[in-house]
């Protein structure tokens, strides 16, 4: 997967995320946003609940964002997407793109039933979570985002998590959607053109995004994109696709390395004992050998 960095020149003159966001250095969610502005264009509506984003999106009457953006209620960003997609069409302006952004909090959890409720119907929008795998905004708490073995002010250094992640994109894909995916900031060519394999397609998309969280995940703001890509090469984060919840593909990946080295470079693990981070492997290994399976890949 060479050219992870690799930025064009229409990238770095898009103005459609402009200077002057409130995110922290580093902000793997702030980067999402700028990759998936890129791949959508300016036809574009956002649908954002409360998260990260809701909160250095800008000071009102400002903005950093170039694209109507409606703020709505943590639960509701599906719902919203769906009633603005609804109110487009009714318009002729089915073209538009209707973007519901939100967050692990927002979407694993709170606002889980809105977007269960829209992929049921198959509701024509995009939906993305920028998963920092956590409650970020409000202090760092334990979402079911989370992985195992975490440190949180949740689940502190006495009560690491003990529950894994839960698999959102896999449920997503059993509610036969037309597409479900997982991208990641450390590959922003692979997000970029998944948004608009997205955007050819009509019907319910869903979109995972790995972005990486200096503040709550306790590493150098500088290293946002290595902890992304470390996360895919030790299949933490594995890259893939699911086709209208039934043909699996597996995305173009990098040599498979042990977690140790993406474990150790986040403060939120440090704690972590011998058995626990054993086990984190031996979990990884187990679900990345059945992707494989789904994907048809033997080997």
């Amino acid at each position: 997967m060479g050219g992870g960095f690799a930025m064009t020149q229409q990238m770095m003159e898009s103005n459609l995320l402009t200077p002057g966001h409130l995110a922290c250095a580093g902000c793997g969610a702030a980067l999402a946003m700028r990759y998936a502005l890129e791949a959508l264009g300016p036809d574009t509506i956002i649908a954002m609940p409360a998260g990260c984003w809701s909160s250095f999106i800008g000071i009102y009457p400002y903005t950093c964002l170039s694209v109507p953006t409606i703020s709505v209620a943590f639960a509701t960003a599906a719902a919203t997407a769906s009633g603005i997609k609804a109110g487009l069409d009714i318009q002729g302006k089915g073209e538009t793109t209707v973007l519901a952004w939100a967050g692990d909090g927002g979407t694993f959890d709170i606002g889980f039933q809105a977007l269960s409720s829209v992929a049921e119907r198959n509701d024509d929008i995009i939906y993305v979570c920028y998963d920092n795998e956590g409650y970020m905004n409000t202090g760092i708490q334990r979402s079911s985002a989370t992985p195992q073995g975490t440190w949180t002010t949740t689940t502190p250094s006495l009560a690491l998590k003990s529950q894994p992640k839960k698999n959102i994109v896999e449920i997503l894909g059993a509610h036969n959607i037309p597409f479900a995916a997982t991208a990641t900031i450390g590959y922003p060519q692979d997000f970029i053109s998944k948004l608009k394999k997205a955007k050819t397609i009509r019907g319910t998309r869903f979109i995972h995004v790995f972005a990486s969280c200096p503040t709550g995940w306790r590493h150098d703001p500088q290293l946002s994109i290595e902890v992304a890509r470390l996360a895919v090469t030790s299949r933490a984060f594995p890259l893939y696709e699911i086709i209208e919840g039934e043909t699996w593909v597996l995305s173009s990946m990098p040599d498979k390395t042990t977690v140790d080295k993406y474990l150790d470079i986040q403060g939120r693990f440090k704690t972590m004992s011998l058995k626990s981070r054993g086990e984190f492997q031996r979990q990884v290994d187990r679900q990345w050998a059945k992707l494989k399976k789904k994907c048809g890949i033997n080997s």
